[in-house]
């Protein structure tokens, strides 16, 4: 069996999606709470459904036929300021869980983030060792807890404390797709233009604050949700690959490119207008992020990468402007 925590949300529904057609046993742990976020698992076969507070029980009820966990499971809002409860969803659980794993002999892969780079001062290279990751600077608790686990891991590493059999962190950089819905102003910007776009109206994208970078010229690296859990399906058929993984597609692009995107899939003439920055975020903004993806195709990952047009595509049309935009 596969645990999946995090199941029911953005990337581990769509992880799960592709386990069971893969034929693979799922049980997820996670909260579905008021809403739509149900819908994400409901055209799926799930073995089990853990509420967090009994996962403890299930683990040592079904261990023995726990083949792998893949954490996806955290606190991601990056204004989540109550810190206590980022550290004990997103750097607590984790530690318990590496634990468990090691005690039981069960593979770990776990969702890290770019957020852990903070402003990128200090480059995107996913180099795993002590100083490299000392040099990071998280601009938010959320970037801040997935560093504090990236280093916790890597710590007991070096210390030969032994592990996970298997253990791999992702650094997911900016991912968009089905499935996101539930996530409020945490959802994805293709995801936030869409209706404008079919409304013939401008979304406005936030104006630049730096000027190496003009209105709309900000730049992210924007990764589709189906490479994200096909680089994971890798990682399951490969259980010798460890290590801690940036996963984006190496090409920053701009948000004027994305916004672009999303009106012609939709059909739409671009519109591309703005709107100030919100006074508090503007210190922390992040103008440019651009994962290194050396270390991944080292390992031997060498599929390409959706592209941001064919990416913002297949969203639009085959998703978002169905009646069931659910994966």
């Amino acid at each position: 069996m596969i645990l999946v925590t995090g199941g029911a949300g953005f990337i581990g529904s769509n992880l799960v999606a592709a386990l069971e057609k893969r034929g693979e046993r799922v049980a997820v742990c996670d909260r579905l709470r008021l809403g739509e976020k149900w819908r994400n698992l409901s055209k799926h076969f799930i073995e089990e459904i853990i509420a967090p507070e009994q996962l403890t029980d299930f683990l040592d009820r079904t261990g023995g036929d726990i083949e792998i966990i893949f954490h996806m499971g955290a606190i991601s809002s990056t204004t989540e300021r109550n810190a206590d409860l980022i550290i004990d969803n997103n750097f607590r659980l984790s530690c318990r869980l590496w634990r468990w794993c090691e005690e039981n002999g069960v593979r770990f892969v776990y969702a890290s983030s770019a957020a852990t780079y903070g402003d990128g001062s200090a480059g995107f290279s996913d180099e795993e060792t002590p100083d490299a990751l000392a040099k990071l600077r998280p601009l938010n608790a959320y970037g801040w807890s997935k560093h504090l686990f990236d280093r916790w891991a890597l710590r007991h590493k070096e210390r030969g404390n032994g592990g996970p059999t298997q253990c791999v962190g992702l650094k997911f950089f900016n991912v968009y797709g089905p499935n996101e819905y539930h996530k409020g102003g945490m959802r994805s910007v293709v995801h936030q233009i869409f209706p404008f776009a079919l409304r013939d109206e401008s979304f406005p994208l936030f104006r630049s604050y730096d000027p190496r970078y003009p209105d709309g010229g900000q730049l992210r690296d924007f990764v589709w949700v189906r490479d994200c859990v096909d680089v994971m399906l890798w990682l399951l058929d490969r259980p010798k690959v460890n290590g801690l993984f940036n996963l984006g597609t190496g090409k920053a692009r701009s948000f004027a490119d994305l916004s672009t995107a999303v009106y012609l899939a939709a059909g739409k003439d671009p519109m591309l207008t703005y709107r100030d920055m919100p006074e508090e975020l503007r210190p922390k903004y992040q103008y440019f992020t651009e994962a290194s993806m050396a270390k991944l195709q080292a390992a031997g990952y060498t599929d390409p990468f959706t592209t941001l047009e064919e990416g913002v595509r297949e969203y639009v049309q085959k998703f978002l402007a169905q009646p069931d935009p659910y994966i």
